[in-house]
């Protein structure tokens, strides 16, 4: 199969050899010894992310109401909490033993 490309640097891809790879719409292009070699890529990132938001059902108004939440919470100072004071425990006291007496 030919292909040619244009001054742009651009290829069009024969219809046969697309099919053959199933339709891909991105390729991985490396160099291996003068040549160009097209690996098929297909991106899923989105695709699995709109599977999970449809499996929750939620739509376009639920995320923009996520990250307009998510913004606002950025933009707030933190809570202060004041934390209790710590405290450790103390040495227990020495109590001396009387001195023995030489009287019984």
């Amino acid at each position: 199969m030919l292909a040619k490309m244009t001054s742009k640097n651009q290829l069009t891809l024969p219809k046969a050899a697309v099919e053959a790879v199933g339709n891909a719409e991105y390729f991985e292009i490396e160099t291996r010894a003068g040549q160009l070699v097209l690996t098929p890529v297909r991106m899923q990132r989105a695709d699995a992310v709109r599977a999970k938001l449809a499996e929750l059902d939620l739509g376009d108004n639920d995320v923009a109401a996520a990250v307009s939440w998510a913004r606002q919470a950025s933009t707030r100072t933190p809570a202060r909490v004041a934390e209790p004071k710590a405290t450790y425990p103390t040495e227990p006291s020495r109590t001396r033993k009387p001195a023995k007496s030489g009287k019984r």
